[in-house]
């Protein structure tokens, strides 16, 4: 039964994460935290870090993670299967819809329309992770106390560095992680 729950968790993620890997963050986290409590909070957030630091499509690597994490290698092939199939089976469905009325004013319209709806989720994803790494908790506290500067400081020099310098992000992300174990193992 665990294996079945896992498939059409991910399948429901895979076919309602329109947008790629970002834009199902908050719908993977919705699954595997709220709906079934698989994960906290904290480890769906390592997990998505992770599966964005890994080669891959992060929806697909998240797949992979929660289900080696629930049930093992059987687990991590269903979630990823699961996370997949609707993708498969959509795009062959669109590709023969596409290929015969691409030249539809309709068609590129419906394709406009569909760019700000991800642009909110990967925001939402977005705000809940940084609200999760600057506070500790899922949501905003009531008081704002407690708030962590130290990821507070690694966040906004990373910015800084990525709109400034235009840097790769790999860069960042590899010396904001060598910062984080350097200033939270020293304080």
């Amino acid at each position: 039964m665990a294996y079945l729950e896992l498939l059409w968790s991910f399948f429901q993620i895979g076919l309602f994460s329109i947008g790629g890997g970002y834009a199902a963050m908050p719908l993977i986290q919705h699954q595997v935290v709220d709906v079934h409590p698989w994960l906290t909070m904290r480890e769906f957030a390592d997990i998505m870090a992770i599966a964005e630091m890994t080669p891959g499509p992060i929806a697909v690597n998240a797949a992979t993670f929660v289900g080696t994490r629930l049930a093992g290698l059987p687990g991590a092939i269903v979630a990823t299967v699961g996370c997949i199939l609707p993708s498969c089976i959509i795009v062959l469905s669109l590709a023969g819809i596409y290929y015969r009325y691409r030249k539809l004013t309709m068609l590129q319209g419906v394709l406009g329309g569909l760019r700000p709806a991800v642009i909110a989720m990967i925001a939402s994803a977005g705000i809940s992770l940084m609200i999760l790494a600057f506070y500790g908790s899922r949501t905003l506290p009531a008081d704002l106390g407690g708030i962590d500067y130290i990821a507070v400081g690694i966040f906004t020099l990373g910015f800084l560095v990525l709109r400034k310098w235009k840097t790769n992000p790999i860069y960042v992300m590899a010396a904001a992680g060598v910062a984080g174990v350097i200033l939270y193992g020293i304080l």
